[in-house]
């Protein structure tokens, strides 16, 4: 259960009994469909999003693993990859004080997606491609000084039905975005990125492993539980020239 935080977020319950709705299957609704449905009317934290005005059901992922980890501060640049519809620029730009911190205590928030975002106060939004060749200079130059404090991404790419294909793309984007991160991040930084269970892993961890002092799994009490996500969270960014030219 998501804790309080800041902006009044409480959370998937907020204080209040949720009932189980059942869903039957409609002449032009498959059962998938009904399955669908029926668990996003009774997942509580769809239920909280619309109740908190959050973007997303997984802008909770992000506010439990900081509840915990505490990787947002005030004053700290954020850049987040795929932000659509924008749940995770929404958390972050509360926590960095992307809105009203004063001086170095005003934080910012770049995000990019190929998808349409609506405006979110506090963050700089550019739709692109991050796989695009030129996405990264884009958003090196939207940072104040060039570089981040922290690197977050929810990235999954679509789905073509073959799980090994499906699980490969998705390392990818994983790999491509860790990349990224031990490029545009100040010492000591953190990034933290959607990864799922399913091998080929190994390089990513690597990768990380040189670059950051401490690599850990996390599966937020959000992250549903017959789902193979699963979160991957490096922080204390060595900046160490060594081993970024390792990986090249």
């Amino acid at each position: 259960m998501a804790k309080k935080g800041s902006g009044g977020i409480t959370g998937p319950t907020g204080g209040q009994r949720q009932l189980h709705v059942r869903v039957k299957t409609a002449r032009k609704r498959s059962t998938s469909s009904a399955r669908w449905l029926e668990r996003q009317l009774n997942d509580p934290y769809v239920a909280a999003a619309k109740r908190e005005g959050m973007r997303s059901r997984a802008a909770y992922k992000l506010l439990e693993i900081d509840d915990k980890h505490r990787i947002l501060k005030p004053g700290q640049r954020v850049i987040d990859l795929g932000a659509a519809p924008g749940g995770w620029s929404q958390i972050a730009a509360d926590r960095v004080k992307a809105l009203d911190g004063q001086g170095d205590k005003r934080g910012q928030v770049v995000a990019i997606d190929y998808l349409d975002v609506e405006p979110l106060p506090g963050v700089d939004f550019v739709k692109m491609d991050f796989t695009d060749e030129d996405a990264e200079d884009r958003l090196k130059s939207m940072l104040r000084d060039g570089a981040a404090d922290v690197v977050m991404s929810d990235m999954a790419a679509p789905t073509v039905g073959h799980t090994r294909t499906d699980h490969l793309r998705i390392m990818g984007l994983a790999e491509a975005a860790a990349h990224f991160a031990c490029d545009v991040l100040s010492p000591d930084g953190a990034f933290l990125c959607k990864v799922f269970q399913g091998g080929a892993e190994r390089d990513l961890l690597d990768l990380l492993k040189r670059n950051f002092k401490t690599v850990r799994h996390i599966k937020p009490p959000a992250s549903r539980s017959d789902s193979a996500e699963l979160y991957v969270l490096a922080t204390g960014f060595r900046g160490d020239k060594k081993a970024e030219d390792a990986d090249n």
